[in-house]
């Protein structure tokens, strides 16, 4: 793909002038507000007195959308608390998230449209710094991100104070440093006892050096040192891993900063309003850690960095029983499969010298094996492998991640051994049990101390009952001790396994049957062809059996590649009995098995419960709350629509089914309604009346080719979502016509990149433009716009790849790439 399309995709970046949103917006370039009915209302609600008391608070809809923005202010710290527990691809996804929820907020009271009028220089800011935290967390950059976080934070705590009066935006600082520290406790149940701590230290920091900090010392001493205190506590109970710990102490600080807000300003409404967006952030959190449940793409590459180990390790033994041509295969398959796999650049951007080291020892395995230099494959096999572990370390953080791994790995290795035993060579199948005991012991990738704390009586099964028992036997050459012990050592290490996530386990149960594909492989070699046939025999119907969810979270993650794995696994047997080329086979399914590791580590969730208990503890909150009878008493409708969304977001959150969207928008509804405004509040997950959104879309124009719904002769259709195309590459035919339909978000531009069309393609673009710099100018103009109920249609003639774009969302990383064939 071109590089400044990638540029765009990952960094996400883009000039000013893009990242305005929609065409025709104000273009006032002030930090204050300026004329026009909105501001007016703004400045009266900033009102202070001049006498140097406290400020005389003006509350209105004003207040609601600075609530609103505090809203935003605690996502962009969730997608960086997110990373700070390793999963910095689900804090991208929030971050994206944020960008379609704001795009989609306009109206005359929505966040987006009132940022835009406030603060233009505040909206472009937040927009700008809100694409660097999706692209520095895409980037695996969490510290880039968290920068970019409390940038456009800032920009948003500038528009409060313009529209809300410096008094009430403290009183929303304070509640954000709650929120941000119940983030704490989202990282400690995703197992990040350090990212947890760092939250917790980030929060106090921000806390000190903050405006608010010597305000709520004076208004509530207690405050204050609750607050401190809790920020401490959770550092503690972090350092002691201590989840539960960790959650105690995270809602104390939650509800100390809820304390001190009431205690910093008069109007009671503006805290009250303040404290359901702190519930309306946590809805929020729930999906954010529901959504990151699953393992992640991190996951799924180390995933395919452990199959090379088992795969380098083959083709030790292979070179070892004189099949040095099929050992040298087996190097360069590995090799050939690296330089195409997505763990390619993860690898080189997570651990430049582990990612040197690992190739570099790739090509010293190739020259020993090649010139028959025994010592010289084990040094470059310990090279390799030594440098993989180091790459897993990088790019996965989780202890349950890394242990399943080295769990896949040493059944693979057990079944290696069990092999060479079978070919007549004990002393080398006991010394790799040897190896694998040590490695067990030298609390490799965190294997023996994660398997010890899951389960005392799993680790004494294994360690002592059976691992060691199966080196002595091989020693021994006891053939009936063999069988048991190796039985027995594979069944405690699938249990190990079992007790995980089902994503976790999947990915290593994908690489345990990637190292017997390439066994049988290697028998194959040895013309072990009946041995070869038979292994594979027994793995497709291990992988029937569901042994740890395996078989079924793939059929429900993809349908497509699950029928494409067990094909391709039923083909290596089929080459096996009719001489056919085995290695080629298992090749084939090594693709689908890491195909498959990718498609459940993005499709997995698995924290529903934990999610669901947030928002048990948020209406267990609000029950007891001021703000409960607050609500109650402004607006009936309103209070009881907030508790049933309360309800059926919890229920939701549990069978798999919630809309995070509901809830927030009801939290939204009770903000307006707390604040005498209800009649004001934005509907569902728009912005507002939807006045002023409509106006403006029926001055824009699509030009040629932009017609209302889909046409019926398209033969493909994109949907352009907020900030996305789905699918974001597409394959067509020459003479196909692909239609680019309007599913949700502000209007969009499908605008072909120029220095990304074939050579002889002609240019192509909603509005009908000639040239991209053309469609650029036009959109500033309202031109080329595809709106709510459209869609743009275009007939490829000329075969390559097009890459495009749509303009106003470039900065969220909305491109994408139609690839067309003769």
């Amino acid at each position: 793909m071109p590089e400044r399309r990638d540029l765009l995709k990952t960094v996400g970046i883009a000039t000013t002038g893009l990242l305005a949103g929609c065409p025709g917006a104000g273009s006032s370039d002030t930090d204050t507000p300026s004329g026009g009915t909105e501001t007016a209302t703004a400045t009266e609600e900033a009102t202070e007195t001049d006498d140097g008391g406290e400020p005389d608070v003006s509350v209105g809809p004003m207040t609601a959308v600075a609530t609103e923005w505090n809203v935003y202010r605690a996502r962009l710290f969730d997608a960086v608390a997110l990373g700070r527990a390793g999963a910095p691809g689900a804090g991208a996804t929030v971050a994206q998230n944020i960008f379609a929820r704001f795009e989609g907020a306009s109206g005359e009271y929505g966040a987006h449209e009132q940022l835009e009028s406030t603060s233009e220089s505040a909206y472009e800011g937040f927009e700008e710094e809100l694409g660097a935290v999706q692209s520095s967390l895409s980037e695996g950059d969490v510290s880039g991100a968290a920068s970019a976080a409390d940038a456009a934070s800032s920009n948003l705590q500038t528009a409060q104070q313009a529209a809300a009066g410096q008094q009430a935006t403290r009183v929303l600082d304070l509640l954000l440093l709650g929120s941000r520290a119940s983030n704490a406790a989202m990282a400690a149940t995703l197992g990040s006892f350090e990212g947890a701590a760092a939250i917790a230290e980030e929060t106090m920091t921000a806390f000190e050096d903050g405006l608010v900090y010597s305000m709520i010392e004076d208004a509530d001493a207690d405050a204050y040192e609750a607050f401190e205190s809790a920020l401490s506590g959770i550092s503690s109970a972090a350092g002691n891993e201590d989840a539960s710990g960790v959650t105690e102490q995270a809602r104390a600080a939650l509800d100390a900063a809820v304390t001190g807000a009431y205690a910093l300003i008069s109007e009671e409404s503006v805290a009250g309003a303040g404290h359901l967006s702190t519930m309306q952030a946590r809805g929020w959190d729930a999906a954010a850690l529901a959504s990151a449940g699953g393992p992640g793409q991190a996951y799924a590459h180390t995933v395919t960095l452990n199959s090379y180990r088992a795969r380098v390790a083959d083709a030790d033994w292979l070179a070892a029983n004189d099949a040095a041509d099929a050992a040298s295969t087996a190097v360069e398959n590995v090799f050939a499969h690296f330089e195409g796999a997505n763990a390619h650049d993860a690898l080189e951007e997570a651990d430049g010298e582990a990612y040197e080291a690992f190739e570099g020892g790739l090509e010293d395995l190739s020259s020993a094996i090649e010139n028959g230099n025994g010592d010289g494959i084990d040094s470059a096999v310990e090279t390799v492998d030594t440098n993989l572990v180091t790459g897993i370390e990088a790019l996965v953080g989780g202890e349950d991640a890394r242990a399943a791994l080295e769990s896949a790995f040493f059944r693979a290795r057990i079944a290696d051994a069990r092999e060479l035993y079978r070919l007549g060579n004990a002393s080398a199948a006991a010394t790799i049990v040897s190896d694998v005991f040590a490695r067990f012991e030298a609390n490799e990738l965190g294997f023996h101390e994660t398997m010890e704390h899951e389960s005392e009586d799993l680790y004494q099964r294994f360690e002592e009952e059976h691992l060691t028992s199966l080196q002595s036997a091989y020693e021994n050459d006891d053939s009936e001790a063999v069988a048991t012990h190796h039985d027995g050592v594979q069944q405690a290490l699938l249990d190990f396994e079992a007790a995980l996530s089902t994503a976790v386990a999947s990915g290593a149960e994908a690489d345990y049957m990637i190292g017997r594909a390439f066994d049988a492989a290697g028998l194959a070699a040895l013309s072990e062809t009946d041995r070869a046939a038979t292994v594979i025999q027994d793995t497709f119907a291990h992988f029937e059996s569901g042994a740890a969810g395996f078989h079924e979270a793939l059929e429900e993650a993809d349908e497509e590649i699950y029928e494409s794995f067990e094909s391709t696994l039923t083909d290596i047997r089929t080459a096996a009995e009719d001489g056919g080329d085995v290695t080629a086979a298992a090749t084939a399914f090594n693709d689908e098995a890491i195909a498959a590791a990718y498609a459940i580590a993005g499709s997995a969730g698995g924290n529903g419960e934990a999610a669901a208990a947030i928002i048990q503890d948020v209406f267990a909150t609000f029950e007891e709350a001021r703000v409960h009878e607050m609500l109650e008493e402004a607006d009936q409708s309103a209070y009881e629509n907030f508790e049933a969304a309360l309800n059926d977001y919890s229920q939701g959150l549990t069978s798999g089914d919630a809309d995070p969207a509901v809830l927030a928008d009801a939290t939204r509804t009770a903000q307006f309604a707390v604040v005498g405004a209800v009649d004001s509040a934005p509907s569902e997950s728009g912005g507002g009346s939807g006045e002023e959104s409509e106006a403006t879309e029926t001055s824009l124009s699509g030009g040629p080719n932009v017609v209302e719904g889909v046409p019926d002769d398209a033969d493909h259709v994109v949907d352009m979502e907020a900030v996305a195309f789905a699918p974001e590459e597409l394959t067509v035919s020459v003479g196909d016509t692909v239609a680019w339909e309007h599913v949700g978000g502000e209007p969009h531009s499908v605008t072909a990149f120029e220095d990304e069309l074939p050579e002889d393609a002609t240019y192509w673009a909603s509005g009908g433009f000639e040239s991209e710099s053309a469609a650029r100018e036009g959109w500033e103009n309202g031109e080329g716009a595809v709106q709510s109920g459209q869609s743009y249609v275009h007939t490829f003639e000329t075969a390559g790849e097009h890459g495009y774009v749509c303009i106003p969302h470039e900065a969220a990383g909305m491109v994408g790439t139609v690839i067309v064939e003769e």
